[in-house]
Parts: C-alpha cells; sequence; structure tokens
C-alpha cells in the first residue's frame, strides 16, 4: 500500500514494502485507537502478512478515562464500539485485548511478555497523537520490535497535501481543493479482515481472558447508568455498516443529491447519520468515498462526481491538514492562526447556556438534546456558537469547544476546534456581521415549534406564536400553558437585540485593527448599528420581524477572507468561505 511505512527494528529506517519473512516466529500486535473496524483496515491487513501470532489491543488510558471532557454518551458509544469489534474477532477465531494503563508504559511490558516482534497501527494525525506514536515507536525500536503504519483515517496523506503546498497547511477550502486536484486518487479501500485472511495466524487467548482484557462497562469506569436512556447512536462498525446503506439508499431515492430541505424532522437524529462512525473510525472514509462515487455513477449515468458530492469529508480533511503541524489549534492564544479576541470570562453565563438554562427554548432545546443523545444538526451547531460567542453572550470559543468535546459523540479534535474558531469568527470565516438570532432563525425551521415540545416538555403548552419568545405571551397564556415565565422556565438571559448590537461593534473594532483587513473594503460594508436588525439580528420583543430577519440570517456568506495572523506576513492569498463542515 502507498500509504504504509514498515519500521526497521535494527536500523530504524523505513522500507518501502512489506518486510520479509525471517526464519522465526513472528507475533503481531495491532493497536486500536480509532480505526475500530475490520473493513478497509490496511494496518492490521498487512500486519498479518507471514504472522504466526496476531493480537488486538486496545488501551484505556486511566488519564483519559478519569477525564470530565468525556460524558457518558461517548464513553457508551466506545465500548458499545469496543464490543462489537470484540464480537466480530470472535467469529474470526480471535479476540479483542482492552488493557488499561498509559501506552507509554503497557507496550514495553507487552513486548517483553508476548515476545512481540511486530507492532502495527493506523497514522494519526493529531499532534499529541504524533508525539505519542513517536514515543511508541522508540520504544518498539529499543525492543527490536518492527513498526507497521498506514493512513487510513483521511482520504489523504496529509503531509503529502502540506508538502504541494510549500511546507505550510492550507488555511482556506478553496486552496485546499485547489491541491487534492493535483493529488494522486483516493486509494480504494483494502479487502475486510475475514476468517481466511487470519486463518494463518493464531490468537493466544487464556480461559481468564473476559476477566483479564473484557471490555469493562460504564459502571466499571464509575458512571452511574440510573436513569440512562437507550442509545440514540448505538456504537460499533456492524451498526455503521448498516447505517451506511441507508445512507446511500437515501441518497439514491433524492437522486439529485442536493441539500435536502431544513424542516423539524430534520433536526433529530436520522439512522442513516454517519458521523460519530466516521470519528471512531468505525466506519472507513473511503469505504464511504468510494459509495458515494459508485451510487452517483449509477444514477448520473456515468457521469463524474462533483467535489460539492464529498463535502462533508473535504471539510473534515481540510481542518485535519489545517491542524496536523498545530499543536495549539484548539487554543486562541499561541495559535498562528487565531485572532485574539479579548473574550468576557462568565462562567455562571456558560453554565446556562451548557445546561440548556438561557431563556431562550430554541437554544435551550439544542443543548437538551446534546446532552441527552451526543449529536446535533449542523445547523443547530451554528445557532448555539454564535449564541455563545459572537452573538450573544461574548464568552470564548474555547470553552464552546470543551462542552462539545464531552458531548458530542462526533467531537474531532481538528474538526471541533476548527469549526469553534470558524463560527466564532475567530479564523477561516470574517463575515462577523451576520448572527443567527436565537427566535428568528428557529421559528423558520420550524414554525409549529415540535421541536422545542420534543425536548422542553415545560413548554409543550404554549401555542406557536409564542413558543419561540414565551416570555412575549400574555399571563393567560402562560397560567393556560402551566409555565410561568421567570418561575418555571427562565427569562431570557440576554436581550439579543442590545447583545449583538454591541457585540459586531466589538468585532468590527478588533478587525480594523487588523493590518490585513485595511483596504480590503470587507469593513464598508458591515452594518451600523442602526439597521443591524435587518442583517439577522432579530430584537426578540418584535414578532412581525422574525421571518424576516431569520430569512436574512440563513443567507449563505461569501467571505473574501484569509485568517489573520498570517494574513499579514502576506504568505496566504484571499480566498472565499462558503460553507461549514456537516457530517451528518
Amino acid at each position: 500500500h502507498a500509504w504504509c511505512t514498515w519500521h526497521s527494528a535494527s536500523s530504524g529506517a523505513v522500507l518501502r514494502g512489506p518486510p520479509a519473512r525471517a526464519l522465526m516466529v513472528i507475533n503481531t500486535v495491532h493497536w486500536f485507537r480509532k480505526g475500530l473496524r475490520l473493513h478497509d483496515n490496511p494496518s492490521l491487513k498487512d500486519s498479518l502478512l507471514g504472522a504466526d501470532t496476531v493480537r488486538c489491543v486496545y488501551i484505556l488510558d486511566p488519564w483519559f478515562a478519569g477525564s470530565s471532557n468525556v460524558g457518558i454518551n461517548r464513553w457508551r458509544f466506545l465500548l458499545q464500539s469496543l464490543e462489537d469489534l470484540d464480537s466480530s474477532l470472535r467469529k474470526l477465531n480471535s479476540r479483542l485485548f482492552v488493557i488499561r494503563g498509559q501506552p507509554t508504559d503497557v507496550f514495553p511490558r507487552l513486548f517483553k511478555e508476548w515476545k512481540i516482534s511486530r507492532l502495527s497501527y493506523e497514522y494519526d494525525s493529531e499532534p499529541f497523537g504524533k508525539e505519542r506514536d513517536a514515543a511508541i515507536k522508540k520504544l518498539a525500536t529499543e525492543a527490536g520490535v518492527e513498526v507497521t503504519v498506514c493512513v487510513s483515517h483521511t482520504l489523504y496523506d496529509l503531509d503529502k497535501i502540506i508538502e504541494l503546498n510549500g511546507g505550510q497547511s492550507p488555511l482556506t477550502y478553496k486552496r485546499f481543493q485547489t491541491l487534492i486536484s493535483h493529488m494522486d486518487a483516493v486509494e480504494v479501500p483494502v479487502e475486510t479482515i475475514t476468517a481466511e485472511v487470519m486463518s494463518k495466524c493464531t490468537t493466544p487467548l487464556s480461559e481468564d481472558h473476559d476477566d483479564k482484557f473484557g471490555v469493562p462497562s460504564l459502571e466499571e469506569l464509575g458512571f452511574d447508568i440510573e436513569g440512562l436512556s437507550s442509545a440514540v447512536w448505538p456504537g460499533g462498525e456492524s451498526e455503521a455498516l448498516t447505517r451506511l446503506e441507508r445512507h446511500l439508499e437515501r441518497k439514491a431515492w433524492v437522486a439529485n443529491f442536493e441539500r435536502p430541505r431544513m424542516n423539524a424532522n430534520s433536526l433529530l437524529a436520522s439512522p442513516t447519520g454517519l458521523s460519530p462512525y466516521l470519528r471512531f473510525g468505525c466506519l472507513s472514509c473511503r469505504l464511504f468515498y468510494f459509495k458515494l462515487t459508485d451510487l452517483y455513477r449509477k444514477v448520473k449515468k456515468n457521469s463524474s462526481p462533483p467535489l460539492s458530492l464529498y463535502g462533508q469529508l473535504l471539510w473534515r480533511e481540510f481542518f485535519y491538514t489545517a491542524a496536523t503541524n498545530n499543536p495549539c489549534f484548539d487554543k486562541m492564544e499561541s495559535n498562528p492562526i487565531c485572532v485574539q479576541i479579548p473574550w468576557d470570562r462568565n462562567p455562571e453565563a456558560l453554565a446556562k447556556w451548557a445546561e440548556g438554562r438561557s431563556g431562550f427554548p430554541w437554544i435551550d432545546a439544542i443543548m437538551t438534546q446534546l446532552r441527552q443523545e451526543g449529536w446535533i444538526h449542523h445547523l443547530a451547531r451554528h445557532a448555539v456558537a454564535c449564541f455563545l460567542t459572537r452573538g450573544d453572550l461574548w464568552i470564548s470559543w474555547e470553552e464552546g469547544m470543551k462542552v462539545f468535546e464531552e458531548l458530542l459523540l462526533d467531537a474531532d479534535w481538528s474538526v471541533n476546534a476548527g469549526s469553534w474558531m470558524w463560527l466564532s469568527c475567530s479564523s477561516f470565516f470574517q463575515q462577523f456581521f451576520h448572527c443567527y438570532c436565537p427566535v428568528g432563525f428557529g421559528r423558520r425551521t420550524d414554525p409549529n415549534g415540535d421541536y422545542i415540545r420534543r425536548y422542553l416538555p415545560i413548554l409543550r403548552g404554549f401555542p406557536a406564536k409564542y413558543i419561540y419568545d414565551p416570555w412575549n405571551a400574555p399571563e393567560t397564556v402562560q397560567k393556560a400553558a402551566k409555565c410561568i415565565i421567570g418561575v418555571h422556565y427562565p427569562k431570557p438571559m440576554v436581550h439579543h437585540a442590545e447583545a449583538s448590537r454591541l457585540n459586531i461593534e466589538r468585532m468590527k473594532q478588533i478587525y480594523q485593527q487588523l493590518s490585513c483587513y485595511r483596504g480590503l473594503g470587507l469593513l464598508a460594508t458591515v452594518p451600523s448599528n442602526s439597521n443591524t436588525t435587518s442583517n439577522g439580528t432579530t430584537n426578540e420583543n418584535d414578532n412581525s420581524n422574525g421571518k424576516r430577519n431569520a430569512e436574512a440570517s440563513l443567507d449563505v456568506c461569501y467571505g473574501e477572507a484569509t485568517p489573520a495572523s498570517a494574513a499579514s506576513s502576506g504568505k496566504y492569498n484571499l480566498y472565499s468561505i462558503v460553507c461549514m463542515v456537516s457530517l451528518v
């Protein structure tokens, strides 16, 4: 495989092909991290070549296990994915070995105890992963263990994209698209690991395997599962492949491959949704890519698919590429591509937003769905991210990113940080005068308020006229709904029209201070305070303007922009950023 490297244990040299079998017993360990699947797993497949024994290992890092940044839904998804992987391996007369500890402590012990001669794993492009893997590779070399690494979590080899761009990560989507148009074609997925492939090697198992190496339960990890509802998104490769087929059937039914129109049902979890499965590697992005390609050619009579068909995969790839050489990608300070904005510190306001107590039903319903189910629609993500940052609360995107990291099943270090910078106008996108109205935007999407009634049952009794702004309902309506605003449901925590006008002015001043924006004409188009409302920030007390302003807030923004700190150096050209990553 073009994207696999074999590292010689004796010399440390990179070999450009599978190592020749020596006259010795070859004991292999495959280390699962992401890539929790048997289909399209080139590093596992190649590690089996000539192997006598194989053990598939997943290491539960106790630091990670104790992290408050991983919520119960994410843990459940991971454990279900591991259980599914173990079940699949059983059918191949093998098992998954789940081991607790730090990888740097675990592997030296395994190398000795199991007499390991080969270690394989999927390439991790994230800075933390690269640092961890370099340490493990060093330990392996010292122990005389050969290392096999393959790229399979992304469509492309990100280092080659960066090399093609003169050693710099492309920081605009248009530039990224230009670069990949000059890359070699995406490699086809490798064949699934089958019983036949595994038949030439064995997995040494003991009778107490489940006690020593079994997948732990949520209770064993210290979670209280009382009241935990059933998973809306069951984890695992088997579920991922079933959903992929449903997803493709739906695409074929739509036939034109256009974005579906938004409605109330769009906001609910779909049985065709794939984003958590791509994030954990239960589904190969390459398999998804080629299945989409084949379906498009079948429906469109062999015409070549446009790049837009792969939008959700390419935006994921774009953020991975932007982040891979930037260890501060998830921070504002010391992040060379992030605008330095003096955000407010307001723990009380942050908690209200995160816990669904903002007093804006649309925002609170979204955050309630996120906490209960671990997923929200990408436009819902836009709404709550804008509200927290530049729209209303003026709280740092880093705080919102941490909440998503805890609650969102598909939270991915690169995509999560990149999306939050994007939506807060801290990088990638600078049309800061376009805000999502926390009243009008939801009303346009779901006029009857069914979504709010589903996740905020306290508001079920309100008529559609007041479901998005119940504080405007007369006292008689509130009593009839058995919900008094300020008693049973909170009053709005902020006056949206005033806050958004103030924040647009703050953003305007920040961007005026950036040398890269002087003379570009961007700021000339910023609306003044007197007419801000017509550009998408609705006064929540003015119901008559809600629909018009919501429509304004949904307009696609074409922003001539460049990453703020990089632009002043003259390194980057100006390109349009016109859409947002959408892994749904």
